[in-house]
């Protein structure tokens, strides 16, 4: 098909609504992917371009077919998905070769920070998700510097100073940086428990974003190195500092764990189909239409149960590339718009707030029930 005949079938049936659009070669292969608020007018867009993308696109493509969405929250994830699957050339956002991770602070007795890809059910805390591996290794290393922690084998025999032993003796070190002061030194003896877990509550209150003593520590290190003129050192100091605030601004938006991106998001639609999308874990559990009967809000009830129960815990306890693509998508999403996170409500209340409707009871504030998005949004 000819540029002008998929012109002519885009103007006869594409909508001006939320959607997903795939640009297909002559061998039914998929092109590109990509999604807008606008399908229509964005189709259209293409065949007004003579250079770049657009054109190629059109130049080589024989056919373009699309699927409307309900919204554009519904459209992105769409979009993702599907480049994920089909790998289009003219892709490069959502690619399945790229790797995701994690900071896990692990469970041993003198606890570590270690970069993972994945996320499992081990009772460890884990921070993220992050888009590039190699960074996220640097920022770890460096977050472990500043704060003292240890960053070697998991099976370093650890001998803590208040370690009661039944043949004391003297303990080397195993690393320089126990003689270079930037580790306590647990495998040694040279620290307590107590002292170690201390530098720990540091690490996580600045993974949480409660704190930010880590960064001011080298900030008074770079001005002491400033003053007395050893620029070279200063340098090192402001590399490591760009590093921990770009660490510390990825995390802000949730506190970086993805245990708070469980929520119940309810979104206005196209013509009144307005959807209730269940966010578990950051990733997308399942949707359902907007409750507007009672007895469609106590079935809706019973979903927004079963999707949160913890028995749920074990089975998706283990987070893989895909979810991970999903949860960086959904951070993303609230974190560029504040008035939809504000939306977005936690479970418990959604589920109060939904009884509270079915007994004609005053709504909880801040709630859009029973009204339905689409009415609140207006």
């Amino acid at each position: 098909m000819n540029a002008e005949s998929l012109r002519e079938e885009v103007c006869a049936t594409a909508e001006e609504r939320p959607g997903v659009y795939r640009w297909l070669g002559a061998d039914g292969r998929i092109l590109y992917v990509g999604k807008s608020v606008r399908l229509r007018s964005r189709l259209l867009s293409y065949f007004r371009e003579e250079t770049g993308k657009a054109a190629r696109l059109v130049a080589e493509a024989s056919s373009v077919r699309w699927d409307h969405a309900p919204n554009e929250f519904a459209a992105l994830f769409r979009e993702m998905h599907l480049i994920r699957a089909w790998q289009p050339e003219y892709n490069v956002q959502h690619r399945r070769d790229r790797r995701y991770g994690f900071i896990k602070i692990t469970r041993e007795p003198a606890p570590r920070l270690v970069p993972v890809t994945r996320v499992h059910n081990d009772g460890a805390r884990y921070y993220g998700p992050f888009g590039q591996m190699q960074w996220l290794a640097r920022a770890v290393h460096e977050l472990s510097l500043a704060t003292g922690l240890r960053d070697c084998s998991s099976d370093t025999p650890i001998h803590f100073g208040d370690q009661f032993e039944m043949f004391p003796g003297g303990r080397t070190p195993r690393c320089i940086r126990a003689e270079t002061g930037t580790c306590p030194a647990p495998c040694a003896g040279r620290c307590t428990a107590a002292e170690y877990n201390s530098r720990l509550r540091v690490a996580r209150a600045f993974l949480e974003t409660r704190s930010r003593s880590p960064l001011e520590e080298l900030s008074d290190l770079l001005k002491r190195a400033t003053k007395r003129l050893d620029f070279e050192y200063a340098a090192r100091l402001h590399d490591r500092m760009e590093t921990l605030e770009r660490l510390r601004d990825h995390l802000s938006g949730f506190r970086g764990q993805i245990e708070h991106l469980n929520l119940v998001y309810p979104v206005p639609g196209f013509g009144g189909d307005d959807r209730v999308y269940l966010i578990r874990r950051g990733t997308m559990w399942g949707e359902m239409p907007w409750p507007k009967s009672d007895g469609a809000r106590r079935r809706a009830s019973e979903v927004v149960e079963g999707a949160f129960r913890p028995a749920l815990a074990d089975r998706d306890a283990t987070l893989e590339a895909d979810a991970a693509a999903e949860v960086l998508l959904t951070l993303s999403w609230f974190n560029k718009r504040p008035d939809e996170r504000c939306r977005a409500v936690t479970p418990e209340k959604w589920l109060a707030a939904n009884r509270e409707s079915v007994a004609q009871a005053p709504v909880a504030p801040g709630l859009s029930l029973p009204s339905s998005p689409s009415a609140t949004a207006e």
